[in-house]
């Protein structure tokens, strides 16, 4: 799958504290959204919670029974879109999108599946570019300009970029923030990743200098109000 996730990579749990945003794993019902090959799912057993992992694509899926395989771990893999999860209202503790979902689906629908199956109280938390970054990218898959593209208002959204054949979404913080109220959520934290001096990236198409300069990436936690 393409579309523009960043994922610059070596930032340590201690300096982003995904985990201290979360709160103590054991025993908690967790649900990625959109998990790949379920390295977050897996991440979350280890320590001490009960993943379920959802992706749309089997490919993506069958690499993680093998891993699960691989590594000594099982847990449930289900095959379905973010946007429509066949799971029970309720089910959940932690919702969880590393992109994934927060990338690829709809926000109004993902969001909306995240609600519905977290229990009240339980805590959202999702990954993904951030605005800027989004609102300064070019067509061009080398590189990320340092002026705006394009226009925040109608701007973003639904998004097809012409070096790339997949469909993400982008939301300015404005719109997420009421979105995530509507749905019941409280907003915890807004965490605008900095990659630290020894980072790499994946991608070219979001250079180094850029990101240090600039948050390329956002971590959203959020509680769903009893």
């Amino acid at each position: 799958m393409g579309g523009r996730r960043t994922a610059l990579g070596h930032l340590a749990e201690a300096q982003v504290g995904v985990l201290a945003q979360l709160g103590d794993l054991d025993g908690k019902d967790v649900v990625e959204l959109g998990c790949g090959t379920a390295y977050c799912s897996a991440w979350f057993a280890r320590r001490g919670g009960r993943p379920v992992a959802v992706d749309l694509s089997r490919a993506q899926l069958a690499t993680a029974r093998e891993l699960q395989g691989e590594h000594g771990l099982d847990f449930p893999l289900i095959h379905a879109s973010g946007e429509a999860v066949p799971l029970p209202d309720s089910s959940f503790d932690i919702a969880f999108s590393e992109y994934g979902a927060a990338l690829w689906a709809e926000p109004r629908a993902w969001l909306g599946e995240a609600a519905r199956l977290l229990r009240p109280g339980g805590r959202l938390a999702f990954l993904t570019n951030s605005p800027l970054a989004v609102l300064c990218g070019t067509e061009n898959p080398d590189g990320t300009s340092e002026t705006l593209q394009r226009p925040q208002f109608d701007g973003l959204g639904r998004m097809e970029w012409g070096s790339d054949d997949s469909v993400e979404f982008h939301l300015a913080h404005g719109d997420m923030i009421a979105l995530l109220r509507e749905l019941g959520f409280a907003i915890e934290a807004l965490l605008e990743l900095r990659p630290p001096p020894d980072a790499t990236t994946r991608y070219d198409w979001m250079p180094l200098e850029w990101a240090r300069r600039w948050p390329c990436e956002e971590l959203w936690v959020a509680s769903l109000e009893a």
